[in-house]
């Protein structure tokens, strides 16, 4: 199967919200979710401004096709404290 490069938009439930925070906790959800083939892989953190100080968490990572949805993952990352909600805005699968 062929890997996919998977970002997740993660809105936090206010702008007081630590992200950094929250990251750490949405981490360990996603290297529990993918594979061991990739478990050693980088989950990469972006920030993104929405409005009235209010940013986004954007987390980038590779994962096997085969997992399919990442519907679970996002149910778990929903879990963490300070999260409101969890979107995947991009699959693709990964080139090389």
């Amino acid at each position: 199967m062929a890997s996919v490069v998977v970002t997740l938009k993660v809105m936090p439930t206010s702008p007081e919200t630590d992200l950094d925070e929250v990251f750490t906790h949405a981490e360990k959800c996603v290297r529990a979710f993918v594979d061991a083939k990739h478990k050693d892989g980088e989950v990469r953190k972006g920030i993104e401004p929405i409005g009235f100080g209010l940013k986004a968490l954007k987390m980038i990572f590779v994962m096997d096709e085969s997992l399919g949805a990442t519907d679970r993952l996002e149910e778990n990352i929903k879990n963490v404290s300070g999260v409101e909600s969890v979107e995947a805005t991009d699959v693709r699968r990964a080139i090389g």
